[in-house]
């Protein structure tokens, strides 16, 4: 018997068609997987099966055991929403409230639907937080949302959406934030949670990795439309769809190597970044760190949140000052350069460009530093080389996707000429599709403007594609180095092991080969993560 029955589903906004004539099923204690990028209906087809959508016009039936949902009244519906269906969203901090602790926002929950006394639900909550492997759980209780990291905020949420012994969780995106192994982690915990209790899960991503080793079936959206569903081994092993082959096209592959023998551009040489605290140790960020970049390659730097990369990227450009060491580039001081040699391609490129400025104007501030008089012709042939059309020049980043406006920022990076750019997770928030397109640019201008790269992220397989060579970081020293092919096939450091164990892979079994190899490992879950 199907816990959840979806029958010619069509959700509208006003004129525009969120989800047109969807329809699966989702057996008790199952789990389904809906792909698909950003627009095609994914999010909005979970928010209707909790009846949060306030302005949609919903069509079709969604069946849930004895009830068609779809006809619910308020009343009704909450006595449904958290108790028989609950929900993991993409981002604990703005769901979980910042004035509560975490463990009175689950008994809140718990008594809500359940009558419980205080004593009552607060030990369901201690009980729940123990289930999702948060150390300590009564003492964690205790905290707020902000005392948590991300990985254990996201815990905490699945332990909230546990807490009323739901029949169906619909979880929306869940790792989307997080660093891989902690996605692994919480990917891990899901199944295990479908395991130990019999809860249906309705995995929704825009990663065909995150749904292979953790659904059966497996759903794929396009613009509204469910193109191609089925079993999950049997839709990622032979997709019967072209869009769905482009998904798994789209994802990191690894190119052939290269062999770099250029001098170094970039030395860096005993570099150490510490951070002061009040009455407390400084903040070891970068610890060490001896590097060169050598003309002509990129070098990947990966590593979680926490480990450094970003104080270290930061570093090479000069934003920071080293507390002790040198970083020179082509022999003379990072910190007296001239010109815009080093350029730096930020992660969000919607907080690095200025919300009241076009497009255009963003571009040409660098060429006017430098004494361009009119550099509109310079912006456009940018534009036109990073894959926008002229006319973007006086849009507003707003106006733009978040692949165009990523573009944005690499033709600001490449406005004064620099031999070497630096690349701060610049595709870690996009969709699979954008990404690789993003990806290619790169390795498109690399090879036609002679350039250096220094490529951050903390995903193994993204490295895999564009790196030549790959620093691996932790706690903010470089536990190991070498050329990406070689770091692959034969890692020589634990922490380098356990990365590429929790790297998300398209092939189901190949997927589950490696949950059970992070089950061997045996991580912990963490606990902390700064920024640095």
């Amino acid at each position: 018997m199907s816990t959840l029955t979806v029958e010619d589903l069509r959700i509208r906004f006003g004129d525009t068609v969120a989800v047109d004539g969807l329809s699966f099923a989702l057996p008790a204690g199952g789990t389904l997987g809906i792909v698909g990028e950003s627009g095609s209906g994914k999010s909005a087809t979970a928010l209707a099966l909790l009846g949060l959508h306030t302005s949609a016009t919903i069509e079709g039936r969604i069946g849930f055991g004895d009830l068609d949902l779809t006809g619910l009244d308020d009343k009704r519906w909450r006595r449904v929403r958290g108790a028989r269906i609950a929900m993991v969203f993409q981002e604990p901090l703005t769901a979980l409230s910042p004035f509560h602790t975490i463990g009175d926002q689950i008994a809140e929950v718990y008594r809500l639907h359940t009558g419980a006394s205080r004593k009552a639900a607060r030990q369901r909550a201690v009980e729940v937080l123990r289930q999702v492997h948060i150390p300590d759980p009564a003492r964690r209780a205790s905290n707020y949302p902000h005392q948590f990291s991300g990985g254990m905020r996201q815990r905490a949420l699945i332990a909230m959406a546990l807490a009323c012994r739901p029949q169906l969780i619909v979880a929306d995106e869940p790792t989307t934030a997080l660093d891989v192994t902690v996605q692994a982690q919480i990917l891990d915990l899901l199944d295990e949670v479908r395991e130990t209790t019999g809860t249906a899960l309705l995995l929704i991503s825009h990663d065909l990795g995150v749904v292979a080793g953790s659904t059966d079936r497996v759903v794929v959206m396009r613009r509204g439309i469910a193109v191609e569903q089925g079993e999950t081994a049997a839709v990622l092993g032979a997709p019967a769809d072209a869009y769905t082959r482009e998904l798994l096209q789209a994802a990191p592959h690894p190119t052939p190597p290269r062999q770099i023998a250029g001098e170094p551009l970039l030395r860096l040489c005993g570099v150490r970044k510490h951070f002061k605290q009040r009455r407390r140790e400084p903040v070891k960020a970068v610890d060490d760190v001896s590097v060169d970049v050598r003309s002509g390659e990129t070098l990947g730097i990966v590593g979680e949140s926490g480990t450094g990369k970003t104080t270290l990227a930061r570093l090479m450009t000069g934003l920071l000052t080293p507390s002790a060491g040198t970083i020179t580039l082509d022999g003379v001081d990072i910190a007296r350069r001239r010109g815009g040699s080093v350029q730096m391609v930020f992660q969000d490129p919607l907080s690095s460009l200025n919300p009241r400025r076009t497009i255009g104007e963003s571009i040409a501030d660098p060429l006017r530093l430098s004494g361009v008089r009119d550099p509109r012709p310079r912006v456009e042939d940018l534009l036109e080389r990073v894959g926008l059309a002229h006319r973007e020049y006086d849009r507003y980043p707003h106006q733009l996707s978040g692949g165009m406006r990523q573009r944005v920022g690499i033709a600001r990076a490449l406005a004064p000429h620099p031999r070497l750019i630096i690349c701060d997770e610049p595709v870690s928030s996009l969709d699979v599709t954008t990404q690789a397109q993003v990806l290619a640019l790169l390795e498109d201008l690399r090879e036609e403007l002679g350039l250096t790269m220094v490529f951050v992220s903390h995903d193994l397989a993204v490295l895999r594609q564009i790196a030549d060579r790959v620093a691996v970081l932790a706690d903010g020293r470089i536990v190991e180095i070498g050329d990406t092919a070689q770091v692959y096939a034969a890692p020589q450091h634990p922490y380098t092991k356990e990365l590429l164990a929790a790297v998300p892979v398209a092939d189901p079994a190949e997927a589950r080969r490696l949950r059970a190899l992070r089950r061997s490992l045996d991580p912990q879950p963490e606990t902390t993560s700064p920024q640095r």
